[in-house]
């Protein structure tokens, strides 16, 4: 709705300028003037009428939509220890595609309800020119209208985020048609609904498609109905299996719809050192000014990556890695037409980066090159194969979707900012604002590939769209965000060649940031899908025993969105489980009972046994599973040299704590994969700060560990006596460092970036 008396006001805090909403930038500065609606989540109570402003900046456009007026000021928001009401959408920060992410809140003071109120950004919104703001409609109202491809891949995509809203107790969103908003190909979440006393399970998912089955496509409704049966039947026994089933329903699809000339791919590049640089230290492929096109190529590939290392090599490394990742692609036998095998590619495609990291870290470690004399690089690629895309990720270079609908950001950056959001530290575009938030936690180059964890991820494509690839000499400052409309869009919806595009976006990388090299691919796929009469069905039951025979407890997860779901904990009733022989349960039995005693000893002595209460509301009991660490909760910790640490009992290193470091068990737990001893859970009490001219870790590398963060660390290192001292703890079980999670530590500084 149009409001006539509202302004907004300009973003560039030097001006600041007033404007009326319809214009796009500002009349004194000629800023763009970014329109961010947001979804109020209020408990379903609606907000004050239409037109009133609220907190004196957010713009009541409809029953639960405002308007921000004031962009370029940093939302109210929560306090840390409240982050935890919070905790669901910042560990799915990974998962932002879909699921949506706070902005910030309106207070109580401010608040009709006396509630604070959760403001969600970019929701499934459709605004027209005349700022008619809508919902987009819900997956039952919109399933109707799709095509078989899209009805599969809205499937598909929900398939792929439901154990990791399973995992944060909120799978129930999936069940209900209003929260799930399609955005063309993409599904939306509304807002996140926490699960009740009993969670969700497949089969209700398989209840909840089974509503869908009248006004599903005729080709794909006896695949569907299988699907429906087998998952309420519980053949269908995991997120991960009803991925690979789906997988091969997308394929027959596919197989059923013709040859590949119905998918066209094109491809261009450009390369720029900047106004403010002596060296061009990024790289691309295909070379800048060179164009791929798709057919008659039988592949296509674009690769962008951004030089770390300034006059010491930075691109020496890009290069390097543009080659090594050429090669290893061109090696995979993806010439041939044929499906290729989605987990086998991904696989390859993070070995390809690693290949690339590896010759880049022999370099540095052949030449002598320490901490940040060595050279990096980041790397973001799309290798388009049919009707999917497959991008590959490491360090802070972007890919984006865009699409008729908007404009969507589908990496996630390596930085600290990031990091902390999925931590649960912090909101993002607080974090956003905090010293070193962009300093780069890995890039290739940097260290063994043993560390390094790049991020592959598959889409599925079913209609039109761009991506762009871009180095942060373009993304700095939403510049795409700002400009994708009037540079990208009209690739899609007037015809505007790439090649022009391209030339258009480098030169507002110089004009309007100019901070940096710019390097920009943009990868244009046109998709022409006709309706098949009928696919062959596969056999659910085939597929199900070929899936749990090949032990996909790896799982397509793990090749999504999420640079996480490396780490996932698997659940029990996946791992492999070996028989205990017999003449070791007597054995076991005593050490039981001995390991008992010792639980309860502990709980009377150190307060072992307190309970805590998690967001959720279940009651959990915080002493150690294992019952026998042998140092016990409260003792702080002195570190003496450099030890490893984890941000999860699952994960890999991820990182060393520096030197002084003080520390404090808080619990232990039994790791459920291979390692020494227990895992102790520590709580950083203080951090020593750094000396800039000796750092103890490379900050591009290894992420940088924060005062009241809390760690886990193999018990044999601290047992070992050489790397740390200790203290007894207090005889109440009391914590004395707690005070370290409210409180920042001043000399705890961010190093900054080296970028």
């Amino acid at each position: 709705m149009e409001q006539d008396a509202a302004t907004l006001y300009c973003p560039n805090e030097l001006c600041q300028a007033a404007n009326p909403l319809k214009h796009n930038y500002c009349q004194q500065c000629s800023t763009p003037l970014p329109k961010r609606y947001l979804w109020a989540v209020t408990g379903g109570k609606s907000l004050l009428e239409v037109g009133a402003t609220i907190a004196d900046r957010y713009l009541i456009i409809s029953q639960f939509v405002v308007l921000d007026t004031k962009p370029g000021l940093v939302p109210q928001v929560l306090e840390p220890e409240s982050l935890q009401k919070l905790r669901p959408y910042l560990r799915l920060f990974p998962y932002r595609l879909h699921v949506p992410q706070v902005y910030g809140i309106i207070g109580k003071s401010d608040s009709e309800t006396q509630k604070e109120i959760l403001l969600l950004e970019k929701p499934p919104l459709d605004v027209d020119t005349e700022l008619e703001v809508r919902l987009h409609k819900s997956l039952d109202s919109a399933w109707d209208n799709a095509t078989s491809l899209r009805q599969l891949n809205w499937l598909w995509q929900i398939a792929h985020i439901w154990q990791p809203l399973a995992s944060e107790g909120v799978a129930s969103t999936l069940l209900d048609p209003l929260l799930l908003r399609p955005e063309g190909g993409l599904v939306k979440i509304l807002e996140l609904r926490s699960d009740s006393d009993v969670s969700p399970s497949l089969q209700d998912l398989g209840d909840f498609w089974r509503v869908l089955l009248p006004n599903t496509k005729s080709a794909i409704k006896e695949f569907l109905t299988e699907v429906c049966d087998s998952l309420i039947s519980g053949k269908i026994h995991s997120g991960e299996q009803l991925v690979a089933v789906l997988d091969q329903g997308l394929i027959s699809l596919s197989t059923a719809n013709g040859d590949t000339s119905q998918y066209s791919v094109k491809i261009v590049t450009n390369t720029d050192t900047g106004p403010s640089r002596q060296r061009n230290e990024d790289a691309c492929y295909p070379a800048a000014g060179n164009i791929i096109s798709k057919p008659p190529s039988p592949t296509a590939l674009a690769i962008v990556c951004d030089g770390i290392g300034g006059h010491e090599g930075g691109n020496v490394a890009s290069n390097i890695a543009i080659d090594v990742i050429q090669q290893h692609v061109s090696q995979l036998g993806l010439l041939k037409r044929g499906h290729v095998d989605s987990t086998t590619l991904l696989t390859d495609l993070e070995k390809a980066a690693a290949a690339a990291n590896d010759k880049i870290a022999a370099r540095n470690d052949g030449e002598g090159r320490q901490g940040r004399q060595r050279m990096g690089t980041t790397l973001v690629m799309a290798l388009p194969i049919a009707h999917e895309m497959y991008i590959t990720h490491v360090g802070d270079s972007r890919a984006y979707l865009i699409t008729r609908f908007g404009c969507y950001q589908v990496t996630l950056d390596d930085d600290v900012a990031s990091r902390e959001v999925r931590l649960g530290y912090a909101l993002y575009r607080d974090a956003i604002m905090q010293g070193a938030s962009g300093s780069l936690v890995q890039a290739l180059g940097m260290g063994s590939s043993n560390s390094l964890h790049p991020t592959a991820q598959r889409f599925v494509l079913d209609e039109d769209c761009v991506f762009l690839l871009c180095s942060d000499g373009l993304s700095d400052f939403d510049r795409v965000e700002q400009y994708w409309e009037t540079e990208i869009l009209p690739i899609l919806t007037d015809g505007v060649d790439i090649s022009e595009a391209v030339n258009n976006l480098t030169e507002i990388a110089n004009k309007q940031n100019g901070h940096d090299n710019v390097t920009i691919a943009l990868v244009q796929c046109q998709i022409k899908y006709s309706e098949p009469e009928t696919i062959q069905v596969p056999n659910i039951t085939d597929l199900s025993l070929s899936y749990n025979s090949n032990n996909h407890t790896s799982n397509t997860l793990s090749s999504f969105v999420s640079p996480n779901q490396r780490t996932q904990v698997i659940p029990d009733t996946q791992r492999a489980k070996k028989p205990i022989p017999l003449h070791l349960i007597a054995l076991l039995s005593v050490v039981v009972l001995g390991s008992v005693i010792g639980v309860l000893l502990q709980q009377y002595f150190f307060g072992q046994n307190k309970n805590t209460e998690t967001p959720s509301g279940i009651v959990t009991s915080s002493s150690s599973p294992s019952g026998k660490s042998a140092t016990p909760r409260g003792t702080l910790i002195n570190i003496k040299s450099q030890i490893e640490y984890s941000l999860s009992p699952e994960s890999q290193t991820v990182g060393n704590i520096p030197v002084n470091t003080t520390l404090q068990v808080i619990d232990s737990k039994v790791p459920s994969v291979a390692a020494r001893g227990d895992l102790l859970l520590l709580r950083v009490c203080k951090v020593e700060q750094r000396k800039p001219e000796a750092p103890t870790v490379d900050p591009k590398s290894v992420p940088i560990i924060k005062q009241g963060a809390e760690i886990w660390i193999q018990e044999e290192q601290l047992q070992e006596g050489k790397n740390v001292s200790t203290s007894q703890p207090a005889k109440n079980g009391s914590f004395p460092c707690d005070e370290a999670r409210k409180e920042s530590n001043p000399g705890n500084q961010k190093p900054s970036s080296v970028r």
